[in-house]
């Protein structure tokens, strides 16, 4: 079961698409976002992904979904960036985004984002909506994993303020993390 939570996806502008970053399959769960969702409301023409160096190395077919590589810690990382930036400058390209910059737990409460983001956004000169989505599994009773997408409109590149970002998306992942769990407290009544 996929459920995918509605939010505006604003006409003529290129899209970041951000999301918790916990594993290898995130990159298919932000393409069935890309496709059945946004681009259903606004068509879209490029769809990119930022991949590290390393992971292009390991596997070469990513460059046939659009991904490009990153290699933090280099001076190529400017280069890198400018080319995502001047991507997003054309309406209709979306950027897939994993701002953690790390493979992470599904169950970690707190979002760290890296740089990157920020640097990106300032160099956009057109028009570019930022989305997050919470990307949550769950099992319950079921063999089969749910899929919960829980998006969040983060506002345009004009608006854009890094610390306020920072603070939205946690309040926003806590949140989708408290829907999806039954229990009402953090640790119940423990006993040993």
């Amino acid at each position: 079961m996929v459920i995918v939570n509605d939010i505006e996806i604003k006409p003529d502008h290129s899209y970041i698409l951000m999301c918790n970053h916990f594993g290898f399959l995130d990159g298919f769960f932000a393409m069935y976002l890309y496709f059945r969702f946004i681009h259903k409301k606004q068509k879209l023409k490029g769809l990119y992904s930022m991949s590290v160096k390393k992971q292009m190395e390991k596997n070469p077919w990513l460059k046939y979904t659009g991904s490009f590589s990153v290699e933090p810690g280099t001076r190529s990382i400017d280069e890198t960036l400018s080319y995502a930036a001047e991507l997003l400058n054309q309406p209709g390209n979306i950027l897939l985004y994993y701002p953690q910059g790390n493979l992470e737990s599904i169950n970690i409460r707190q979002i760290e984002f890296k740089d990157g983001i920020y640097e990106i956004v300032q160099r956009i000169k057109g028009n570019c909506q930022l989305i997050w989505s919470s990307n949550l599994i769950e099992y319950f009773e079921s063999t089969k994993p749910s899929t919960y997408f829980n998006l969040l409109d983060c506002g345009t590149n004009h608006d854009f303020d890094f610390e306020a970002l920072k603070q939205k998306v946690n309040e926003h992942h806590l949140l989708a993390m408290k829907k999806n769990v039954r229990f009402t407290s953090e640790f119940g009544d423990l006993t040993y």
